[in-house]
Protein backbone atom coordinates (compact mmCIF):
# COMPACT_ATOMS: atom_id res chain seq x y z
CA UNK A 1 0.00 0.00 0.00
CA UNK A 2 2.81 2.53 0.87
CA UNK A 3 4.55 1.68 -2.42
CA UNK A 4 1.38 2.08 -4.62
CA UNK A 5 0.81 5.61 -2.29
CA UNK A 6 4.13 6.64 -3.59
CA UNK A 7 3.45 5.87 -6.82
CA UNK A 8 0.82 7.74 -7.09
CA UNK A 9 2.41 11.00 -5.74
CA UNK A 10 5.24 10.94 -7.89
CA UNK A 11 2.57 10.78 -10.92
CA UNK A 12 1.49 13.23 -10.12
CA UNK A 13 4.78 15.25 -9.39
CA UNK A 14 6.08 14.36 -13.00
CA UNK A 15 2.28 15.43 -14.45
CA UNK A 16 3.12 19.02 -12.47
CA UNK A 17 6.73 19.03 -13.85
CA UNK A 18 5.38 18.17 -17.25
CA UNK A 19 2.98 20.89 -17.33
CA UNK A 20 5.40 23.31 -16.54
CA UNK A 21 8.45 22.34 -18.76
CA UNK A 22 5.55 22.58 -21.60
CA UNK A 23 4.77 26.33 -20.40
CA UNK A 24 8.30 27.21 -20.52
CA UNK A 25 9.85 24.70 -23.30
CA UNK A 26 6.82 24.21 -25.80
CA UNK A 27 5.28 21.00 -26.32
CA UNK A 28 7.77 19.15 -28.54
CA UNK A 29 6.09 16.98 -31.43
CA UNK A 30 7.26 14.02 -33.03
CA UNK A 31 7.88 14.38 -36.90
CA UNK A 32 5.97 11.72 -38.99
CA UNK A 33 8.69 11.32 -41.07
CA UNK A 34 11.27 9.64 -38.88
CA UNK A 35 14.76 8.12 -39.66
CA UNK A 36 14.66 4.11 -39.93
CA UNK A 37 15.41 2.02 -37.06
CA UNK A 38 18.94 0.58 -38.31
CA UNK A 39 19.83 4.15 -39.26
CA UNK A 40 18.35 5.65 -35.48
CA UNK A 41 20.16 2.60 -34.13
CA UNK A 42 23.75 3.23 -35.26
CA UNK A 43 23.26 7.06 -34.96
CA UNK A 44 22.52 6.74 -31.38
CA UNK A 45 25.62 4.10 -30.39
CA UNK A 46 27.54 6.87 -31.74
CA UNK A 47 26.13 9.40 -29.35
CA UNK A 48 26.83 7.52 -26.56
CA UNK A 49 29.67 9.35 -24.52
CA UNK A 50 29.85 12.18 -26.62
CA UNK A 51 28.39 15.50 -27.45
CA UNK A 52 25.78 16.00 -30.43
CA UNK A 53 28.09 18.05 -32.76
CA UNK A 54 30.48 15.62 -32.35
CA UNK A 55 28.03 12.15 -33.01
CA UNK A 56 26.29 14.26 -36.09
CA UNK A 57 29.80 15.07 -37.79
CA UNK A 58 30.74 11.53 -37.32
CA UNK A 59 27.62 9.91 -38.38
CA UNK A 60 27.37 12.10 -41.40
CA UNK A 61 30.91 11.40 -42.24
CA UNK A 62 29.78 7.93 -42.26
CA UNK A 63 27.07 7.59 -44.59
CA UNK A 64 28.83 10.04 -47.13
CA UNK A 65 31.37 7.56 -47.35
CA UNK A 66 29.29 4.55 -46.85
CA UNK A 67 25.55 5.27 -48.43
CA UNK A 68 24.99 1.86 -47.81
CA UNK A 69 24.92 -0.25 -44.48
CA UNK A 70 26.29 -3.23 -46.77
CA UNK A 71 29.01 -0.68 -47.36
CA UNK A 72 29.90 -0.12 -43.41
CA UNK A 73 29.53 -4.22 -43.11
CA UNK A 74 32.05 -5.00 -45.41
CA UNK A 75 34.20 -2.25 -44.73
CA UNK A 76 37.76 -2.85 -42.48
CA UNK A 77 37.19 -2.06 -38.78
CA UNK A 78 40.18 0.94 -39.39
CA UNK A 79 37.91 2.02 -42.52
CA UNK A 80 35.00 2.53 -40.51
CA UNK A 81 36.79 3.76 -37.46
CA UNK A 82 38.54 6.24 -39.46
CA UNK A 83 35.21 7.08 -41.17
CA UNK A 84 33.62 7.68 -37.42
CA UNK A 85 36.85 9.17 -35.59
CA UNK A 86 34.67 12.37 -34.51
CA UNK A 87 32.79 10.53 -32.18
CA UNK A 88 35.95 9.64 -30.10
CA UNK A 89 36.47 5.69 -29.47
CA UNK A 90 36.32 5.34 -32.92
CA UNK A 91 38.08 1.70 -32.94
CA UNK A 92 35.81 0.72 -29.99
CA UNK A 93 32.60 1.78 -31.89
CA UNK A 94 33.58 0.93 -35.42
CA UNK A 95 33.89 -3.00 -34.37
CA UNK A 96 30.27 -2.40 -32.23
CA UNK A 97 28.55 -1.08 -35.35
CA UNK A 98 30.09 -3.70 -37.50
CA UNK A 99 28.81 -7.03 -34.94
CA UNK A 100 25.37 -5.09 -35.00
CA UNK A 101 25.15 -5.29 -38.79
CA UNK A 102 26.15 -8.32 -38.80
CA UNK A 103 23.76 -9.57 -36.77
CA UNK A 104 20.77 -7.80 -38.03
CA UNK A 105 21.73 -9.58 -41.23
CA UNK A 106 21.49 -13.18 -39.91
CA UNK A 107 17.81 -11.91 -37.97
CA UNK A 108 16.83 -10.48 -40.86
CA UNK A 109 18.27 -11.60 -43.69
CA UNK A 110 18.93 -8.04 -45.11
CA UNK A 111 20.18 -4.84 -43.53
CA UNK A 112 16.90 -2.96 -42.36
CA UNK A 113 14.85 -3.18 -38.78
CA UNK A 114 11.48 -1.79 -40.57
CA UNK A 115 10.29 -5.41 -39.44
CA UNK A 116 10.28 -4.24 -35.61
CA UNK A 117 7.62 -1.80 -36.21
CA UNK A 118 5.49 -4.99 -36.03
CA UNK A 119 7.35 -5.66 -32.65
CA UNK A 120 5.81 -4.83 -29.37
CA UNK A 121 8.16 -2.86 -27.59
CA UNK A 122 9.28 -5.93 -24.95
CA UNK A 123 10.20 -7.63 -28.04
CA UNK A 124 12.43 -5.19 -29.32
CA UNK A 125 14.10 -4.86 -26.53
CA UNK A 126 14.48 -8.85 -26.39
CA UNK A 127 15.83 -8.95 -29.68
CA UNK A 128 18.09 -5.61 -29.32
CA UNK A 129 19.61 -5.45 -25.56
CA UNK A 130 21.64 -8.90 -25.77
CA UNK A 131 23.56 -6.90 -28.77
CA UNK A 132 27.49 -5.86 -28.15
CA UNK A 133 26.97 -2.41 -26.80
CA UNK A 134 23.49 -1.73 -26.56
CA UNK A 135 21.67 -0.75 -23.53
CA UNK A 136 18.42 0.47 -22.48
CA UNK A 137 18.56 3.39 -23.71
CA UNK A 138 19.69 3.25 -26.95
CA UNK A 139 17.15 0.86 -27.87
CA UNK A 140 14.49 2.95 -25.89
CA UNK A 141 16.06 5.72 -28.97
CA UNK A 142 14.37 3.42 -31.23
CA UNK A 143 11.86 2.91 -29.86
CA UNK A 144 10.52 6.58 -29.10
CA UNK A 145 12.28 8.49 -32.48
CA UNK A 146 12.45 6.09 -35.26
CA UNK A 147 9.00 3.91 -34.30
CA UNK A 148 7.20 6.27 -32.22
CA UNK A 149 6.88 4.54 -29.40
CA UNK A 150 5.18 6.12 -25.94
CA UNK A 151 8.89 5.20 -24.45
CA UNK A 152 10.90 7.66 -22.47
CA UNK A 153 14.80 7.17 -22.71
CA UNK A 154 17.47 8.08 -20.26
CA UNK A 155 20.15 8.86 -20.74
CA UNK A 156 23.03 10.21 -18.07
CA UNK A 157 21.48 13.76 -18.26
CA UNK A 158 18.08 12.68 -18.20
CA UNK A 159 19.16 10.47 -14.54
CA UNK A 160 20.68 13.54 -13.25
CA UNK A 161 17.32 15.37 -13.95
CA UNK A 162 15.00 13.03 -12.67
CA UNK A 163 17.31 12.66 -9.82
CA UNK A 164 17.35 16.14 -8.24
CA UNK A 165 13.40 16.48 -9.17
CA UNK A 166 13.01 13.45 -6.56
CA UNK A 167 11.42 11.29 -9.21
CA UNK A 168 13.67 8.90 -8.85
CA UNK A 169 15.51 9.37 -6.20
CA UNK A 170 19.11 7.75 -5.18
CA UNK A 171 18.20 5.72 -8.51
CA UNK A 172 22.16 4.61 -9.34
CA UNK A 173 22.36 4.47 -13.06
CA UNK A 174 20.07 5.42 -15.86
CA UNK A 175 19.64 1.51 -16.22
CA UNK A 176 17.52 1.89 -13.25
CA UNK A 177 16.02 5.19 -13.56
CA UNK A 178 15.10 4.29 -16.81
CA UNK A 179 13.23 1.28 -14.89
CA UNK A 180 11.65 3.37 -12.50
CA UNK A 181 10.17 6.45 -14.52
CA UNK A 182 8.37 4.09 -16.64
CA UNK A 183 5.62 3.80 -13.94
CA UNK A 184 5.86 7.49 -13.31
CA UNK A 185 5.64 9.07 -16.85
CA UNK A 186 2.12 10.19 -17.82
CA UNK A 187 0.77 8.19 -20.52
CA UNK A 188 1.41 9.73 -23.73
CA UNK A 189 4.11 12.28 -22.54
CA UNK A 190 7.08 10.47 -22.88
CA UNK A 191 8.59 12.32 -26.16
CA UNK A 192 7.77 15.85 -24.81
CA UNK A 193 9.06 15.42 -21.64
CA UNK A 194 12.07 13.74 -22.24
CA UNK A 195 12.62 16.39 -25.19
CA UNK A 196 11.78 19.50 -22.71
CA UNK A 197 14.09 17.31 -19.83
CA UNK A 198 16.81 17.74 -22.29
CA UNK A 199 16.37 21.50 -23.23
CA UNK A 200 15.81 22.27 -19.45
CA UNK A 201 19.67 20.49 -18.24
CA UNK A 202 21.12 22.35 -21.21
CA UNK A 203 19.64 25.57 -20.06
CA UNK A 204 19.11 25.55 -16.50
CA UNK A 205 19.78 22.44 -14.62
CA UNK A 206 23.19 21.54 -15.77
CA UNK A 207 25.60 19.20 -14.33
CA UNK A 208 27.92 21.75 -13.33
CA UNK A 209 26.62 25.41 -11.78
CA UNK A 210 22.64 24.74 -12.15
CA UNK A 211 20.77 27.43 -12.85
CA UNK A 212 18.39 27.00 -9.34
CA UNK A 213 18.26 30.70 -8.99
CA UNK A 214 16.33 31.09 -12.48
CA UNK A 215 14.39 27.69 -12.28
CA UNK A 216 10.85 27.23 -12.75
CA UNK A 217 10.59 23.83 -10.88
CA UNK A 218 12.74 25.06 -7.88
CA UNK A 219 9.62 23.88 -5.48
CA UNK A 220 9.53 20.56 -6.93
CA UNK A 221 13.45 19.87 -6.11
CA UNK A 222 15.22 17.57 -4.22
CA UNK A 223 18.58 18.65 -4.66
CA UNK A 224 20.57 18.91 -1.86
CA UNK A 225 22.77 21.87 -2.89
CA UNK A 226 20.07 23.97 -4.75
CA UNK A 227 19.99 26.72 -1.63
CA UNK A 228 23.49 27.19 -2.26
CA UNK A 229 23.08 27.64 -6.07
CA UNK A 230 19.78 29.59 -5.43
CA UNK A 231 22.06 32.23 -3.18
CA UNK A 232 25.31 32.23 -5.45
Amino acid sequence: MRERTGLIRLRRKAVRIHRVLVRILGSPVLRKRRARPLDMLIATILSQNTNDVNSHRAYSRLREIYPRWEDVRTASVSAVASAIRAAGMAKQRAVRIKQVLETVEKAFGRLDLRALRKYSDEEVFSLLLPLNGIGPKTVACVLAFSLGRDVFPVDTHVHRICGRLGLAPGTPSPEKTFERMKQIVPRGKAYALHVNMIKFGRAICRAQQPLCSACPLYAECSFKEKKSFRNG
